[in-house]
């Protein structure tokens, strides 16, 4: 039943940034999409026991892979679907815990959380950047045997 309720929320969650964010109407289901693929990766590999970091790398790497082929397939730039979709793993209650820490005087625990919510947000941007390079060596493939096609059929 937890899984069901994750699911619903983070769809309406992201759907809900999505509007806030004025995508196009007909994006609207496939960014709640997004949210939920990047969301269900990301607590389904913290409840497997896997470190909060690299749940976020991993999911939102897949967020990135999902949002080149929506992109593509809609024609629309991919930074609609990117952004609805890594909210949810935006860690603001860290950094949030960390400044609150701070203020309160306890300086470790205040740098504890602050590492671990800059640890989280480079692993989001290094899983962003890693499927923008992946996406460019495939479409890079695809276009180079597209022309290798064309070339051998004009001969």
């Amino acid at each position: 039943m937890d899984i069901i309720t994750q699911l619903i929320v983070s769809f309406f969650s992201t759907a809900g940034i999505a509007i806030i964010f004025n995508v196009p109407r007909k994006t609207l289901f496939h960014c709640g999409f997004v949210g939920v693929i990047g969301w269900m990766i990301y607590y389904l590999l913290t409840e497997q026991g896997l470190d909060v970091v690299d749940a976020s790398f991993f999911s939102s790497f897949i967020i990135a892979i999902v949002a080149h082929l929506y992109a593509r397939r809609f024609k629309m730039p991919m930074i609609i679907f990117i952004v609805a979709g890594i909210i949810p793993l935006v860690p603001g209650g860290m950094a949030y815990n960390a400044m609150r820490n701070v203020v309160e005087d306890d300086y470790l625990q205040g740098l504890q959380y602050g590492l671990k919510a800059f640890l989280i947000t480079g692993a989001i941007v290094m899983g962003l950047v890693f499927a923008e390079v992946l996406m460019q060596f495939v479409f890079r493939a695809i276009r180079s045997s597209k022309s290798k096609l064309q070339r051998t059929y004009r001969k």
